[in-house]
């Protein structure tokens, strides 16, 4: 048995998504475990490298987790031939032009979403993964929540006959900042920095719809921005000037109609903070982050329409849990060994720079529903992509 070692760049893990997810439960989880098992014996074993802009933050963190390597020039870890992959978790508007320099350095590029600012960007980035021949991805998260899989497991069977709808409930209350610490930046609300709930989850929803439910034909979207004022870190008021909140009607080509609430101020009154809820001719399920739960046509009861007594039914209650039949991993861990065996070994990896310029489309394309206030046709981004060259 060998061991071989991948060096990894990592570009923004000092932040919350970059820490936690991408640092501790993945690379870092990767390595307690002792590597990742290859078909041939050998074990791959990533070698990250912390960099950013804050020396101290990465300092803390590296040894915290055991990691012997940071950097805050860019450039010099680029030039490293030890590194094989550059990872970018920054803030939005500033991913695109480090993975430019991490492509022409000849790194194979792993990157948190939205890819770029703009359908353009996200396009010349895959454009410019392809030309120099790197092998490329995107993190796709929530395909590989339980909930989720279990979910791709009824609609793989046939379980719901023919999909007619889904529902698709997301968001949380986030704190305003004055009598509670925001648990969000405040980048996220400020629309000249990258932010906006519609740039932020267009494009999970697209990956979602894309992978589980179908093509999509159209859109409708309508933004707002529901708190005004918050304050950021150094308790300071500003004013938000991108949206909190997007209320979407997606419109497939196979005539599924799906409707997607997304929102940073909303009170939670639902199983999780996802829920994904799909109706079909022969059941129904409500997926959430871990669950799912059923119920099909010959379980389906009849409730009673009278306003003018107490509900006699717990709807809840006429549900049924898939089971836990396997153990699911973190779903960022997941999607990391396959993206690292794909690099290692030529494993496949769908998830590719072109696919994460789908959810920067969806979101621009709903910005523009927005502001137009009409519904947006969805064009092949194919045909777009050759249209912008």
């Amino acid at each position: 048995m060998t061991t071989k070692k991948i060096g990894v760049i990592m570009n923004g893990v000092t932040g919350r998504m970059g820490t936690n997810q991408h640092l501790i439960r993945s690379i870092v989880a990767i390595r307690d475990q002792g590597g990742i098992a290859l078909n041939n014996g050998d074990v791959l074993m990533p070698d990250p490298i912390l960099v950013g802009r804050n020396e101290n933050k990465l300092e803390n963190l590296a040894a915290q987790y055991g990691i012997s390597r940071v950097e805050t020039d860019l450039d010099r870890a680029l030039a490293d031939k030890e590194n094989s992959i550059y990872f970018d978790s920054q803030t939005t508007n500033r991913r695109a032009a480090d993975i430019k320099k991490a492509i022409a350095a000849g790194k194979h590029i792993y990157c948190e979403k939205p890819t770029a600012t703009s359908l353009a960007g996200s396009l010349e980035l895959a454009r410019l993964a392809e030309e120099e021949g790197v092998k490329n991805g995107v993190v796709q998260d929530k395909l590989f929540l339980p909930g989720l899989l279990k979910l791709k497991r009824l609609l793989d069977s046939g379980y719901f006959g023919e999909v007619l709808a889904v529902k698709l409930d997301f968001g949380y209350w986030v704190f305003e900042g004055d009598w509670q610490k925001g648990q969000r930046p405040s980048w996220n609300y400020r629309e000249e920095d990258g932010g906006g709930i519609i740039v932020d989850m267009f494009a999970h929803w697209r990956y979602v719809i894309d992978n589980l439910f179908g093509k999509i034909k159209a859109l409708s979207c309508l933004g707002a921005t529901h708190i005004p004022t918050r304050i950021d870190e150094d308790g300071k008021p500003y004013k938000a000037t991108a949206d909190d909140a997007a209320y979407a009607i997606f419109e497939l080509e196979n005539g599924i109609v799906v409707q997607a609430n997304s929102s940073w101020a909303t009170r939670v009154n639902r199983d999780d903070l996802l829920t994904i809820h799909v109706d079909g001719k022969l059941g129904s399920a409500v997926a959430g982050l871990r669950d799912c739960k059923v119920q099909h046509r010959v379980q389906t009861p009849r409730p009673t329409w009278n306003p003018d007594i107490a509900n006699e039914f717990s709807f809840k209650d006429q549900w049924d849990d898939m089971p836990e039949n396997e153990v699911y991993e973190n779903g960022f861990k997941a999607q990391w060994e396959l993206f690292l065996k794909h690099v290692a070994c030529d494993e496949p990896f769908p998830w590719n720079l072109l696919e994460g310029a789908k959810g920067t489309q969806l979101s621009d394309l709903g910005l523009q529903a927005w502001r137009e206030r009409r519904w947006v046709d969805v064009p092949n981004l194919a045909a777009v992509a050759e249209k912008m060259v």
